[in-house]
Formats: C-alpha cells, structure tokens, sequence
C-alpha cells in the first residue's frame, strides 16, 4: 500500500496523494471529489485562505484518559508516542520547507493535541471549543466553535491551524474518520458551511517536501 502511494507521487509529478470521502453535509455537490491535489494543492496553500485540520498524531493506546482531573495533569491522559512527536516534527519541517505559511494555530486542551500542535506549528492557542463544547453528544451545538474555525474565511495570505482529536472532524465533516496525523485541508465558504478540499496523510507532506 505505501509502494502503490509513493509511485502516486512519483507519477503524479510532485503529486500529493489525497483521498476521497462520502459526501457530507458541507461537500459541494452529490459527487464529492477532492479539489486539489499534487502542485495546484501546494501552491493554494502558499496563497493563503485555507484551514489546516490535524488530528494529533500517534499515541500510546496502553493509556487512556479515565482518571483525568484537569487538561494540565498529563500524566492521566493518553499521549503521544516517540514516534507521533518524530512525525509531528517531520510535518512542521516540511510545511516550513514547502513555504505553507501559517498564521493562528487553534488547538484542544489535550496534551497530545497541545504537543501535536506546537511541535507541527510552533506556538497554539488553547482553544477548548475546538475539541467540542459541553451540549450533549447528540446536540449539533456541541461542535459550533469547531464549525465556526473551519467556515469562517481566513484573512491575509496565511492559513489557520487547528490541532484536535478524530470525533470532533467527523462530527462536522462526516466520515471517514482522520487517521492519527492525517490533515484535513478545508476551504471556509461562511455561514457555517466548507468544503474538505484534500486529506493528506501522516506521512504526506515530508514526502512531498522530499521530492522538491
């Protein structure tokens, strides 16, 4: 699977694999594809106006968060493993060395999506609104900061950040799930409403930074 999506890239010609969803409540049309890929997706992010959606990378499934008293306690919470803080590292180096210029980094309260968030983009924001508010599961109120972050245009030549968990993105953009480390790249519409322009996975952008 790995071989058939670098010889993707390869092919391509500084191509950038992404991967298509069954439509969802904010896809443009019953037939949703994505809408960039390869170099027109690099150079659309070098433009500016995009939201960049990261669920944290890889974590250590022998820990959980049951015992958890506080989001700054982060010996009680599931965390990133050696090799979810190399990946997050990789893919802040690449996006620096493919020029994607950043401007506000959103992120949950979790260690692993605080982690995930600064070792990517450097300094966050906490923002707990982007993990999912206090309504109940079932309430579409529950995910509105989210909904807000990812339909609200983004000023200036830069693009917005946001570094959360899988639950939250699929409550508002529908399935599949993000893998751990896969980024979402969304284009605000406003009114509530974007559109996920191209799913990039864990191992996506230092791939492609490689082949410059």
């Amino acid at each position: 699977m790995r071989r058939q999506w670098l010889l993707g890239l390869l092919f391509a010609g500084f191509g950038l694999t992404t991967f298509a969803q069954a439509p969802a409540p904010n896809a443009t049309g019953p037939d949703w594809r994505p809408t960039l890929e390869g170099r027109a997706l690099v150079e659309a992010l070098r433009g500016g106006g995009y939201v960049l959606y990261i669920r944290h990378t890889a974590t250590d499934f022998g820990q959980n968060d049951a015992a958890m008293t506080s989001f700054e306690d982060c010996s009680t919470q599931r965390l990133l493993t050696d090799a979810g803080r190399a990946d997050a590292r990789a893919i802040g180096a690449a996006l620096r060395t493919l020029k994607i210029p950043i401007g506000q980094v959103l992120a949950s309260p979790y260690c692993r999506t605080l982690e995930t968030g600064r070792l990517v983009f450097g300094n966050v924001t906490v923002s707990p609104g982007m993990r999912g508010g206090l309504a109940q599961p079932e309430s579409p109120a529950r995910y509105a900061e989210l909904r807000a972050a990812l339909s609200t245009p983004v000023a200036g030549r830069t693009n917005t950040a946001i570094s959360s968990h899988g639950n939250p993105f699929y409550g508002v953009a529908g399935p599949p799930y993000l893998a751990e480390g896969e980024i979402a790249v969304v284009k605000p519409e406003g009114n509530g409403r974007f559109t996920v322009v191209a799913r990039v996975p864990v191992r996506g952008f230092p791939e492609l930074a490689a082949l410059r």
